[in-house]
């Protein structure tokens, strides 16, 4: 696969990513990890933490689906259950599936959440019914969250903690003692990252290693039910979006659906293996799991705007590679 990590390396030569790790395993394992570049005179290495910001949503999503396993949720739970408050102002019904689809029409605050996730999540009103459309949202997993700690007793992390421990990655935390690399152009976008921080958010908190996903990657693709059962993991690939209306910021020529917290990119254009699911985050920071061609890999980096980067092209060499 060195044409990936080729591509990679050019990238931080060239000035396009700050630092950068990438990581590809199989069902036995890592087979390769390299780490290029730095930030502020610290070099990157590969045990170094990255923000993961949006890969939380399918790590918190296995999480939800433990708890599906266990009989304590449904995707049909309704949000209400957990906050009866929810949904001042609305006719319609937010579940769970909908929660982990981006179709639960909640308004969507800033990532940063001024006025904190438990407010934006009880804001009167709505963006659509629910199941009508689909548009991205963070906000949406603080339901999730919520949903978790009312069937399992147990916070979104701790639960998310059993789930990597089952695969043997003990360095998921939303501790800042962890040190990750600082995001370069957060302020110039428009992202606080203390306050993110603080908000110990459950679409965008966690903070990771490569090896961590990898090793989660791994065991998803041994698919022997350490973390979810077989049978949960072909109910999280369901599609959830079928043909409903994509507003932006993904419209419906990206080409992905959604299933239960995993992105789908089911008819992305631009790729040669469409069998795959994972999820991506602001940051550059990738995730992604090809079952037919046997691999998982990991991307993290430290850029929100990262003009001349192509993904597809990478994971494309990647499959190839494989």
């Amino acid at each position: 696969m060195s044409a990936a990590f080729d591509l990679v390396r050019a990238h931080v030569a060239e000035g396009r990513l700050p630092a950068a790790v990438l990581g590809v395993a199989t069902a036995d394992g890592v087979v390769d990890l390299d780490a290029w570049g730095g930030t502020d005179g610290r070099a990157a290495r590969t045990d170094d933490h990255f923000r993961l910001f949006s890969i939380t949503k399918p790590l918190v999503g296995l999480a939800a689906a433990r708890a599906v396993e266990r009989g304590l949720l449904t995707p049909l739970t309704r949000l209400t259950e957990a906050v009866p408050e929810f949904g001042a102002g609305r006719d319609d019904v937010a579940e769970l599936r909908h929660l982990v689809s981006h179709t639960s029409g909640i308004i969507e605050p800033p990532l940063d959440a001024p006025a904190g996730l438990a407010a934006a999540l009880r804001t009167p009103g709505r963006d659509f019914a629910a199941g009508s459309a689909s548009r991205y949202s963070s906000v949406a997993f603080e339901g999730v969250a919520e949903l978790i700690r009312h069937a399992t007793g147990r916070s979104w992390e701790d639960e998310v903690a059993d789930l990597a421990r089952a695969a043997g990655a003990d360095g998921l935390t939303l501790d800042e003692a962890a040190d990750p690399h600082p995001v370069v152009d957060a302020a110039e976008q428009g992202l606080d990252i203390d306050r993110l921080a603080a908000l110990r958010h459950p679409g965008a908190g966690l903070l990771g290693r490569a090896e961590d996903l990898l090793r989660i990657g791994s065991a998803l693709l041994r698919d022997g039910g350490n973390i979810v059962r077989p049978a949960t993991l072909q109910m999280m690939r369901r599609p959830l979006t079928g043909d409903i209306p994509r507003l932006d910021p993904y419209p419906a020529e990206r080409g992905q659906d959604w299933g239960f917290a995993w992105n789908l990119r089911t008819r992305a254009p631009g790729l040669i293996d469409r069998d795959v699911y994972g999820h991506g985050g602001w940051s550059g920071t990738e995730f992604w799991i090809h079952p037919t061609a046997g691999i998982a890999w990991v991307l993290l980096t430290n850029r929100a705007v990262r003009p001349g980067v192509d993904l597809d092209a990478i994971a494309n060499a990647i499959v190839s590679g494989a």
